[in-house]
């Protein structure tokens, strides 16, 4: 930051929005709240945060987001410095947030297909690349109505990723044109297909995951029209899940059918065969995961423009979720690698939802309270770079044996704290003692671990 042009005073306010929200995640008015009230950040950093405004935060937060390139630039190549790790994979994929209240804001907010559900709150959106070492390469904000396809060329341009670099990306960016720019661009690549035809043949599958109910089973297909090699991936926990989805939204088709069919015969319902028809097209697009395995029937009266009765019969869709429960399909130029390795490559794409997941529970990315692009811009990019270093700090950890997830290290070390105990002396003077408590074994395991002294902050006497 020093070498950005960030004085005393804004490298202050930066570290106390980051810091703040790695501890106690919250907007940035309950940051400054913090920082003055209940932290001791201000001792360990030498800075006076009880005479900071709290425009010096939301300053911090347009400058970080200014300088947004070259701190993910540097930071990237400071954490593969660090850790020694090579690039070899890459992640991308979107993610959404929303606003609390009614936004005001410019070309961010907007509404769109919510992630939590929360199609009442306009929106704003998450483009994040990851490295397999689960760093972070590069992010971008866009409008919350984005289109998931059409951000990949942006994100990975300007990248200089390694030749050998697999992309790894789900089916809603894994689109014919831009599986086409990957290969124009020679990366390689480990995609979610769209294809929606299924199938599986276990006779020609190879089991590459074996515990006892989670099964995964895959086999590999040649496609010579598209030079490609497709996985058709059998999982045992996804086939249930599947199953009693697909049971429970042909049960609510059926339903409504059957109560169009039972008001035929009472008096005040529906019975005109036009509107009964309309009806059904309504359910039926409603339902269309159903619909497309029933075959309907409407019966008309010879004498009227009524209906006199609806049948139906459920007839599962030959290569579909219903005749195949649990299998998806994965493409690949990857011809060299056997079906585990790929299976098992694709599977990372989980690290970028966990990543995801910290930053919306733990580090405060939703809701989003402001109204400006920058502030919003700022607000979601504090989050990302708290995560820069809550990752450094974990895998720093995992290499010593400590798995805990980011919340469970945060409450262990909650308890920690800077106290001043006052006593008078035998000549009548106040004697002030300030300094930490002392920490606690399985604390001390964590500053053992990271190789850092638990001694924080300096012990102060002061006498009056």
């Amino acid at each position: 930051m020093k070498e950005l042009g960030f004085n005393r005073h804004q490298i202050a306010a930066a570290l106390g929005n980051i810091i703040g929200r790695i501890t106690k995640p919250a907007s940035e008015a309950a940051t400054h709240e913090w920082l003055q009230q209940h932290s001791a950040l201000g001792e360990l950093l030498d800075y006076d945060f009880e005479g900071m405004a709290a425009k010096r935060l939301y300053e911090a937060s347009d400058m970080l987001w200014k300088y947004h390139d070259q701190l993910e630039e540097q930071l990237y190549r400071t954490e593969k410095n660090l850790f020694s790790f090579e690039e070899t994979v890459t992640l991308y994929d979107l993610t959404n947030t929303f606003f609390e209240g009614a936004s005001q804001g410019g070309k961010l907010s907007n509404y769109g297909r919510s992630k939590e559900k929360r199609t009442d709150a306009p929106l704003v959106t998450l483009g994040l690349v990851l490295d397999k070492s689960g760093f972070p390469r590069s992010s971008r904000i866009f409008p919350g109505n984005a289109s998931e396809p059409g951000t990949l060329e942006t994100m990975l341009k300007g990248l200089n990723a390694n030749p050998k670099a697999i992309i790894i990306v789900d089916a809603g960016i894994a689109t014919e044109d831009n599986i086409s720019w990957l290969k124009a661009k020679k990366y390689h690549y480990l995609v979610v297909s769209r294809k929606r035809n299924r199938q599986f043949d276990q006779d020609q599958a190879v089991t590459v995951k074996e515990v006892a109910g989670q099964e995964v089973s895959v086999q590999r297909v040649v496609n010579e029209e598209t030079d490609e090699i497709e996985l058709y991936c059998y999982s045992k926990i996804r086939e249930k899940k599947e199953q009693a989805m697909q049971n429970r939204v042909c049960e609510r088709f059926e339903e409504q059918l059957q109560y169009l069919h039972d008001g035929l015969s009472i008096k005040g319902r529906a019975k005109k065969y036009g509107v009964i028809m309309e009806r059904i097209g309504r359910i039926k697009q409603r339902f269309s995961r159903a619909a497309q395995h029933y075959q309907i029937t409407v019966e008309q009266d010879k004498d009227s423009d009524k209906a006199i009765s609806i049948k139906w019969i459920r007839q599962e869709k030959s290569g579909s979720q219903a005749t195949h429960p649990g299998v998806y399909c994965l493409r690949t130029d990857l011809k060299d690698s056997d079906e585990s390795t790929l299976w098992h490559t694709y599977t990372m794409l989980t690290d970028l939802e966990a990543v995801f997941r910290s930053l919306k529970s733990e580090l405060g990315l939703r809701p989003i309270y402001h109204q400006k692009d920058k502030r919003i811009s700022g607000h979601l990019f504090i989050s990302l770079l708290s995560y820069h270093l809550i990752h450094t700090l974990r895998t720093q950890l995992k290499a010593k044996g400590i798995h805990n997830s980011w919340e469970q290290l945060r409450n262990l070390l909650h308890t920690r704290s800077r106290i001043t105990v006052t006593m008078n002396n035998r000549e009548g003077k106040t004697i002030h003692v300030r300094k930490s408590t002392q920490a606690e074994p399985s604390q001390q395991k964590i500053y053992d671990a990271l190789g850092i002294s638990s001694q924080a902050g300096i012990s102060q006497r002061t006498i009056f």
